[in-house]
């Protein structure tokens, strides 16, 4: 059994195996080549989690396919009865580029790394790089060990790398997650009859306490989105924004917030892709479509392809992307729009949303990531500064950027932010700057 972990630990660092080609492993020894590593691999994704966490055995059981489909391929490429000693070698050799990513997962995760080396940055993408180069000359290596010729290498590693996108892109569950911090130890999130019914029940109660809107009136109504689940920052900050919405700018009874947390399934409904639209549309029903203001305030992890992270396992969520959320407010036929994007590279959501009658801000530049979406974080810099700070202080959007921007920087610098100022950005339509003075002069006047 030694020989076999010893040789297969060889392979994973581009070294030839010693084991002759027509020596497979016992049952015994195959079970523990699959076994064994395939345990590691599950404690290293258990310290991800930080926290008090459950096992998705589904989300460990679904990855599995791509193995047996690896399997079949070796047995197309390869001579058949080479296929259970390629699988023995190839579980161990993954052994290295699994641990050494899985720390870096881990490390990230415990915000013992800068965000750019595991985010969405270059050089995010030369670590992804690094590791499936690694990945698929370990491929290679041991098809030419097993005497196959450099068609057939090519083939097998194409088939490694081919089977290995899939599952990245289709695959999105994870073993661990994350338990609710209720004070208890029940599972964080579990999808039941129960909990749909009670989603149905809170959306069509929160729809139908929308207060309406007042004759003579600019009314500002908000539509807080917070999709990621995986980091309770999120649920802070929206529930702080539609909070300063709610007593800065006379929006009682006027703000929907969309939640994805575990501990927030019988507060908020699901802040999905669909439940925006669905949102949106019940706010239309309720405004004055022509002269009140619609806030939207978006908070998540954010992509470089400008796709806001979504996240809420085992419940499948669609990332939301800029085209989406200005389809769905072109239809609902809301002309006075604000819209603030707190995310990495949300400078991306400014061409696509910005109009006329539209205010578009972000947390960041099209280029840049933002800061504060950690796990230790209260809030994110852009929420903190804008809204609870700054927002605080005045109701002019434009004023409270301005006087959040160099706030921002300066926390940053402290912070050490390695990949250069987030610069937040701005965008304000000719039309909707007049409507957001004169809402402001109104509220001024209230006591």
């Amino acid at each position: 059994m030694t020989h076999w972990l010893r040789e297969g630990l060889r392979a994973g660092v581009l070294l030839k195996p010693r084991i002759p080609l027509g020596q497979p492993p016992t049952p015994l020894q195959m079970l523990l080549l699959v076994v064994l590593p395939a345990l590691l691999a599950l404690g290293l994704a258990r310290l991800e989690v930080i926290g008090p966490g459950y096992f998705y055995a589904r989300g460990w059981l679904v990855g599995w396919w791509s193995t047996g489909a690896l399997v079949f391929a070796v047995w197309c490429l390869l001579r058949p009865g080479a296929v259970a000693a390629w699988l023995g070698l190839w579980m161990v050799a993954m052994l290295p580029v699994g641990v050494v990513s899985q720390a870096l997962v881990v490390a990230r995760a415990h915000e013992a790394l800068p965000a750019s080396v595991m985010g969405s940055g270059w050089q995010a993408w030369a670590v992804y790089v690094f590791f499936w180069c690694w990945t698929l000359a370990v491929a290679a290596r041991l098809a030419k060990h097993f005497g196959a010729g450099w068609l057939r290498q090519a083939g097998l590693v194409l088939s490694v790398l081919a089977l290995g996108l899939l599952t990245q892109w289709q695959v999105n569950d994870r073993p661990w997650y994350p338990e609710a911090e209720a004070g208890n130890d029940a599972p964080g999130f579990t999808l039941s009859q129960q909990v749909f019914e009670a989603q149905q029940q809170l959306w069509t109660r929160q729809v139908a306490e929308l207060a309406p809107q007042r004759p003579g009136v600019t009314d500002v109504y908000g539509l807080v989105f917070a999709p990621f689940a995986g980091q309770d920052v999120f649920l802070r900050e929206s529930s702080m924004v539609a909070g300063v919405l709610r007593q800065r700018f006379d929006a009682e009874g006027r703000v929907l917030q969309l939640v994805n947390d575990a501990s927030a399934a019988q507060d908020f409904p699901w802040a999905t892709p669909l439940n925006l639209t669905r949102a949106i549309d019940a706010i239309a029903a309720r405004m004055d479509r022509d002269n009140d203001v619609l806030v939207v305030y978006l908070t998540s992890h954010g992509a470089s392809n400008f796709h806001l992270s979504a996240e809420h396992g085992p419940l499948e969520v669609e990332p939301l992307t800029p085209q989406l959320l200005r389809t769905a407010l072109d239809q609902a036929g809301i002309r006075n729009r604000v819209i603030a994007v707190s995310a990495c590279f949300s400078g991306g959501w400014v061409a696509p949303l910005a109009g006329d009658h539209t205010l578009v801000m972000t947390a960041a530049d099209a280029t840049h990531t933002s800061y504060g979406c950690g796990r230790k974080s209260a809030l994110t810099f852009f929420g903190r500064a804008m809204f609870d700070e700054q927002l605080r202080k005045t109701t002019s959007f434009e004023d409270a950027f301005a006087a959040a921007v160099p706030v921002i920087r300066q926390r940053e610098d402290e912070a050490g932010k390695e990949d250069g100022f987030s610069n937040p950005q701005i965008s304000v339509g000719a039309q909707i700057r007049p409507v957001l003075t004169l809402l402001q002069q109104r509220l001024a006047a209230k006591p």
